[in-house]
């Protein structure tokens, strides 16, 4: 698997071929990690110290006096044991640091989601608030606007006066309209009486006349009667 990478310089494009690909390249780290190979030259240090105690080993088994040449290989095997786990004890260290590492970036990533859900309780309750604040504004302004008009309104003594007085007109006029109403009765009594007096004069005035030419009558029919006897009396007297 080829990579290619752009990299800048006096404006050329220069491409960088890789043998080995990503699974490749892992496979690769990880065996330089177990066998301590830095690099991809020389020999590998356990392979190294592997012919160290290998030569210590054969040197030990041979019969002759070598005990300044056995002394010597397992200074070399030693020493080289040494250098071998220099590293080790390196990449303990490294591996501890990154479980540390890890495990506060693990705590911190805990202690953010914390703070990430506490702000967003916080948020909603900013939001709550926020609407409970509109909604008391909104009273406050109510109020506001009803005080205005209470303001704008007579004093309460002024009104408490005027009431009184619209009683005292309102007690006057009733007590005239009980007046007026009495009034008007009697005025209607007194109507009816004029009616009844006037029917009964016409009564009278139709009626006089009457007795008026019934008296007439009767004195002409008396006058009458008079002038007879005395036109008979004489007559009378002579037969007599």
């Amino acid at each position: 698997m080829l990579k290619t990478r752009k990299v800048a310089g006096r404006g050329d494009a220069i491409s960088s071929h890789y043998a080995f690909g990503q699974l490749e390249d892992d496979t690769i780290i990880k065996h330089r990690l177990l066998t301590r190979t830095t690099t991809t030259r020389g020999e590998p240090p356990l392979k190294k110290l592997q012919k160290k105690f290998t030569s210590y080993a054969l040197e030990i088994e041979k019969d002759a006096d070598n005990s300044n040449d056995c002394e010597r290989l397992a200074k070399a095997f030693l020493q080289e044991l040494t250098t071998f786990e220099l590293p080790l004890l390196k990449s303990k260290a490294v591996i501890d640091a990154n479980l540390r590492e890890k495990e506060n970036f693990n705590e911190l990533k805990a202690e953010i989601n914390r703070q990430i859900i506490q702000a967003e309780d916080d948020i909603e309750d900013l939001k709550k608030q926020l609407e409970e604040s509109k909604v008391e504004r909104q009273h406050k302004e109510e109020c506001e606007t009803i005080r205005k008009l209470i303001a704008m309104q007579p004093p309460r003594s002024e009104t408490q006066k005027v009431l009184t007085d619209l009683e005292k007109e309102i007690a006057l006029l009733e007590a005239e309209n009980i007046s007026g109403s009495r009034t008007l009765e009697l005025r209607k009594k007194q109507f009816a009486l004029l009616l009844h007096v006037v029917d009964e004069l016409q009564n009278t005035i139709e009626e006089e006349p009457r007795s008026l030419m019934e008296e007439m009558r009767n004195a002409m029919e008396d006058h009458k009667n008079g002038i007879e006897d005395a036109s008979c009396g004489p007559d009378a007297m002579a037969v007599d």
